[in-house]
């Protein structure tokens, strides 16, 4: 579109310069004006005043040509020379020029002097400078439907660019949707992991408080009952403390419903101790401390202190973004 508006303006202005004005043959008559008003006329009948390319050349010559046959005192049929001028320099107020050709439409209204020749070259001169008139308004507006060209092109490339950019924003919802469909299904993912865990967590506690039922029922009334209770307990807790397939699911699911939690610790702290590695876990699982102690086999008075370390070694460790790490505690 730019390129179209500079090939349009370089061949206008190289239009232009071809063209030129005939300024000299002006000057020329302007110069002997004084001193020989015919030869002064017949420089300005011999320009073809319907090749004239701008309006103020075409006022020169009409008032330098009234002016010739005013000092020659030479009649003329109708004043529409005169009037080119006239009309020019009014409308463009520039006084001494439009004062001037005042006094010649005076002096050639009032000219009796009448030459045949004379009079034929004045109609003719007309007919040219009719020919000027249809020229310049075929010229306006074959310009006029050039601007409208331009115009159009403008808007044309406007609405392009428009849909280029409604385009662009329409790839990126799209590609904003399937990422938010990846999104949506690795959610469901997780999802379903979490869902999994928490059926084997339901299912782990169920099938304790049937074993814990099942022992209570076969002992009560009798004097055993509350031995076969403590020694089922401690059995489902070292259970818990020495299997380790037991931890590791326990990992698994801290894992699955935390977004990796165990992992980002393991990440953070590589060289973090056992038994402060099973310490994290129990915590994230949300077991008490007296919980923890009885499966870590310590004193609730050491498990406190040991939490308060691995405490201030993660809160050293974590970055913004991980305060779910500190939320066991």
């Amino acid at each position: 579109m730019r390129i179209l508006l500079y090939v349009i303006l370089a061949v206008f202005i190289s239009g232009c310069a071809c063209s030129g004005t005939p300024s000299d043959s002006l000057d020329e008559a302007c110069r002997v004006m004084e001193s020989d008003p015919e030869k002064a006329l017949e420089r300005l009948n011999a320009l073809d005043v319907s090749e004239f390319r701008d309006s103020a050349t075409m006022a020169r010559w009409a008032l330098l040509y009234s002016e010739a046959m005013a000092r020659g005192n030479l009649y003329a049929p109708t004043d529409t020379i005169i009037n080119i001028a006239v009309d020019f320099y009014a409308r463009h107020r520039q006084l001494p020029e439009y004062r001037k050709a005042e006094r010649l439409k005076m002096r050639i209204a009032q000219a009796d002097k009448r030459d045949a020749l004379i009079t034929a070259r004045y109609l003719q001169k007309e007919k040219e400078f009719m020919l000027f008139k249809e020229r310049a308004t075929h010229e306006f507006y074959v310009f006029l439907s050039l601007i409208i060209l331009l115009v159009a092109a403008g808007i044309i490339a406007w609405q392009w660019q428009r849909l280029r950019l409604k385009a662009l924003q329409y790839d990126l919802l799209v590609s904003e949707a399937s990422g938010l469909q990846g999104l949506l299904a690795a959610n469901r993912e997780k999802a379903g992991r979490q869902q999994a865990a928490l059926g084997r967590l339901f299912e782990r506690r169920f099938t304790l408080i049937d074993s814990l039922c099942q022992t209570y029922y076969e002992t009560q009334g009798i004097r055993a009952e509350r031995k076969a209770i403590a020694e089922k307990v401690k059995f489902e807790i070292d259970s818990v403390r020495t299997d380790s397939a037991v931890f590791a699911e326990m990992e698994q699911e801290v894992n699955d419903c935390c977004s990796g939690l165990l992992v980002r610790i393991k990440e953070m702290c590589p060289d973090i101790k056992p038994k402060a590695y099973q310490l994290a876990v129990y915590l994230a699982c949300g077991f008490s401390t007296r919980a923890v102690s009885l499966l870590l086999g310590e004193s609730v008075e050491v498990i406190y202190k040991r939490k308060s370390r691995l405490k201030s070694m993660l809160k050293e460790k974590c970055e913004a973004g991980q305060d779910d790490i500190l939320s066991i505690f």
